[in-house]
């Protein structure tokens, strides 16, 4: 299972696996107090994109479909994010952005969920 969580609201025990899901170390925070398992800044959107965003819900959207095209040529990325989520259970993608809604973390999760069912669509049709 992935789940989302700001980094910046309090660590638990059903979070799992955290990784860092940001290309920024988040402001003000000591790695003890993150408790990151993982900083993978690799998978986060490219500076462009993501100074392009700039968290304007408008470009929403668009955002998403580029943000998803990055994430295509990133297989390796994602292929460690599945394997992780298959070992531990739970994995939590962690991000630093205010907006809970319109953020990296929620695009990758929801394409980690496509790749998860594509995956187990694929098996079950090669039995």
């Amino acid at each position: 299972m992935f789940k989302i969580k700001r980094v910046y609201d309090t660590p638990s025990k059903d979070d799992g696996f955290r990784v860092l899901v940001d290309r920024i170390w988040p402001r003000g925070l000591s790695k003890e107090t993150a408790r990151i398992d993982l900083w993978l800044r690799e998978i986060a959107p490219s500076a462009g994109l993501r100074k392009w965003f700039g968290h304007d819900p408008a470009k929403w959207p668009t955002f998403k479909t580029r943000y998803e095209k990055e994430l295509d040529s990133k297989s390796a990325l994602i292929e460690e994010l599945l394997t992780l989520e298959k070992n531990y259970g739970i994995v939590t993608l962690v991000y630093g952005a205010r907006d809970t809604e319109h953020n990296n973390a929620v695009v990758l999760k929801e394409y980690l969920e496509t790749r998860k069912k594509g995956r187990s669509l694929n098996n079950c049709s090669s039995h």
